[in-house]
């Protein structure tokens, strides 16, 4: 029996071309004499829906386009299909009114439904907002070979892995008991640094306890803040790794399952299998060549899915901005991107330098627009009104919010996508400006620490170019300009001004800026590993107060498991309990 797994890129809310991204696999599925298809969950409808699954007018929609693929599939492949749907009992019973389904399709109709049993609730998901839990895990067959169906959260609650149990019920423990041959999964798996090993090494770890080989279909693209990586893959019941499909890009693959033997065994896709060396899948640390692939595949769909065709920047000479134009010129090519220099009277002659060095390294257009005027225009007008006051942060984020104004300006005119440059570390303890830097529509490395930044810029210049489009810089030429990575880091908004002025150094802020926010250390642990008292205590204040400011930011693309974004819910308004 062989088995195709289409690692695909939906768009959520694009039913219609969502179905033809399941067509055409299936069509492929067919010439490779498949008998049976994996798509990724809620493969027809794009994953996360959220609140989309509250229009009964989207739901009925995406039943009738089912309807209409069952129709269109090759009659005699199994498809196996992710949606939404209703929950019969609903009114009479209670309970949420979806389920989130797996519905199988052969011979131009619904064979057989499956219903995900344990539904997230933590970090970016919530998906008991929408859905009723289903209540057992069954199987279908093909031949005489019985196919369990798991979704994506059905497999991760291996108590032995773990250490624990997150639900009561185990939906690979019932399956077992079925006594069937096979697990496939259906998973709509997020990206964050190091994910991928987990996820294999716990299928791994219930393979050999179960003895039943699995298949894991995971889908790959970016919606809104969520990136996800793919990296589908297969393992026998050695607990083998014998396949592993591409990471960050759509992929296909067939797979054989041998009844005689019980197992599987792997057919190619561009990751061809998990000893491959140019497969960023399955190592045990996160580095800078994943993360950079994560970013570009999450600006490429951003742009892509939101219908824009071009991005602007502002570019300052600095790393974070030269990060961020580097990316965006792999993601969509450096025809697309815009650079605009906006200096000031406080901005140095090699910030300006910088900027353009980067722009012809990059070979991205850019465009200087001075603000000096326009600052002295800002000073006459409130000038009566600052009368008898010291020169201080208003009078410094008025630049900032020239340059803001200027860039959104670019950004109406043109039909551009804002990118906006703010790091992690600075998005955290609030070292930004509302309506200035902080503007625009995407905010590409919100996720991405100060020293992942430098990080990433010295793995560029290596020659890193995972993901990228061409034409681009050859691997022999320098992409980020060595004074940009070796000068002191500042936003230039007064006269010889650097962030260490205003923050511990990066190398310190970021340690104590995981500890608290990513491992959820207290204070006292954190200071007992070795940071001063003082500085804790500033710092994990500073994150408290700059709240307001995060909720007011662009999407940010998530690298990490703690991010601002979907899964981060602070109040606002609090009062600090310690």
């Amino acid at each position: 029996m062989k088995i195709a797994i289409a690692q695909l890129n939906p768009t959520i809310g694009d039913i219609f071309g969502n179905s033809n991204l399941i067509l055409e696999a299936a069509k492929k599925a067919e010439v490779e004499g498949a008998n049976l298809l994996l798509t990724p969950e809620l493969s027809l409808i794009g994953y996360p829906p959220r609140d989309l699954l509250i229009d009964p007018n989207f739901i009925a929609a995406a039943g009738a386009k089912l309807q209409q693929l069952a129709q269109a599939l090759p009659p005699k492949l199994a498809v196996i299909v992710g949606t939404a749907l209703p929950n019969a009992n609903a009114v009479q019973l209670g309970g949420k009114p979806l389920f989130n389904s797996a519905v199988l399709l052969q011979d131009g109709a619904v064979e057989k439904v499956f219903h995900k049993r344990l539904l997230p609730t933590y970090d970016v998901f919530d998906e008991d907002r929408y859905f009723e839990p289903g209540e057992n895990s069954n199987y279908f067959s093909i031949g005489e070979v019985k196919i369990g169906v798991t979704i994506c959260e059905d497999l991760w609650n291996n108590e032995e892995f773990w250490g624990k149990r997150s639900y009561p019920g185990d939906p690979v423990s019932d399956l077992e008991k079925l006594g069937v041959d096979l697990v496939v999964n259906l998973s709509a798996s997020p990206y964050c640094a190091g994910k991928r090993g987990v996820r294999s090494a716990m299928l791994q770890h219930s393979v050999i306890r179960c003895g039943i080989p699995m298949i894991y279909a995971n889908q790959i693209g970016g919606n809104d803040d969520i990136i996800f990586d793919g990296s589908s893959f297969a393992v026998n019941r050695k607990g083998d790794l014998i396949q592993v499909l591409a990471s960050f890009e759509t992929d296909f693959a067939v797979l054989e399952y041998d009844a005689a033997k019980q197992d599987l065994a792997g057919r190619g896709g561009k990751g061809q299998d998990a000893r491959s060396t140019t497969d960023l899948s399955f190592h045990p640390a996160a580095g800078d060549a994943e993360i950079w692939a994560a970013l570009v595949l999450g600006v490429r769909d951003y742009v892509r899915k939101c219908g824009f065709s071009k991005v602007v920047l502002g570019l300052s000479g600095g790393i974070d901005s030269a990060l961020v134009a580097a990316i965006a010129s792999c993601a969509i090519g450096p025809e697309n991107v815009l650079g605009v220099l906006m200096p000031s009277p406080y901005s140095s002659d090699h910030s300006v330098n910088d900027a353009l060095e980067l722009a012809r390294n990059l070979g991205i257009a850019i465009e200087m627009l001075p603000i000096g005027d326009l600052m002295k225009t800002y000073d006459r007008t409130l000038a009566d009104l600052f009368v008898n006051t010291t020169f201080g942060i208003a009078e410094e984020n008025i630049q900032s919010r020239i340059r803001g104004n200027l860039l959104m300006a670019i950004s109406n005119k043109f039909g551009h996508l804002l990118l906006s440059t703010g790091n992690k570390s600075e998005m955290a303890v609030g070292y930004c400006t509302l309506y200035g830097d902080m503007n625009g529509g995407l905010a590409v490395i919100s996720d991405v620490p100060k020293t992942r930044v430098y990080s990433l810029c010295r793995w560029l210049n290596s020659g890193g170019y995972v993901g990228a489009l061409p034409p681009y810089p050859p691997p022999e030429k320098e992409i980020i300009p060595v004074n940009i990575m070796t000068k002191a880091p500042s936003a230039e908004l007064k006269p010889g001004q650097i962030d260490r002025d205003s923050l511990p150094d990066y190398d310190v802020l970021d340690d104590i800026l995981q500890r608290s926010i990513e491992h959820h250390e207290s204070t006292q642990q954190i200071i007992a590993a070795g940071h001063d008292e003082a500085v804790v205590k500033r710092v994990v204040k500073l994150v408290r107060q700059a709240e307001f400011k995060r909720r007011q930011a662009a999407p940010g693309l998530k690298i990490s498991d703690r991010a601002f974004g979907t899964g981060w819910r602070m109040p606002i308004a609090k009062s600090s309990f310690y």
